[in-house]
């Protein structure tokens, strides 16, 4: 299992319309083969960056079962326009205890 975070930061003012967006987005999103799970959280301290934490089969399902397709077209034409830059993604994997 592969866990993908996504540091969002958001036009300050477009909050609640980024929010609502990813509402939308979501469908899009979490219908891919491969994902397990998907969850966006928002700052307290920074009310403006998100995180959006999902977990994959592998990096390879995120790329090739999202990134390479119209999904994820769709996916930033809902929420892209509310982007203070681009986000800063990576892939982690657990530690064993």
């Amino acid at each position: 299992m592969v866990l993908e975070v996504a540091l969002i930061d958001v036009l300050p003012g477009h909050e609640d319309a980024f929010a609502a967006a990813y509402a939308q987005a979501h469908a899009v999103l979490a219908g891919t083969p491969g994902l397990h799970s998907v969850r966006m959280t928002r700052g307290i301290e920074s009310p403006s960056r998100f995180v959006l934490l999902v977990e994959w089969d592998s990096v390879e399902a995120h790329e090739k079962n999202f990134r390479a397709t119209d999904r994820f077209t769709q996916w930033r034409a809902l929420i892209g326009p509310h982007f203070d830059g681009p986000p800063r993604v990576e892939h982690f994997i657990d530690v064993p205890a």
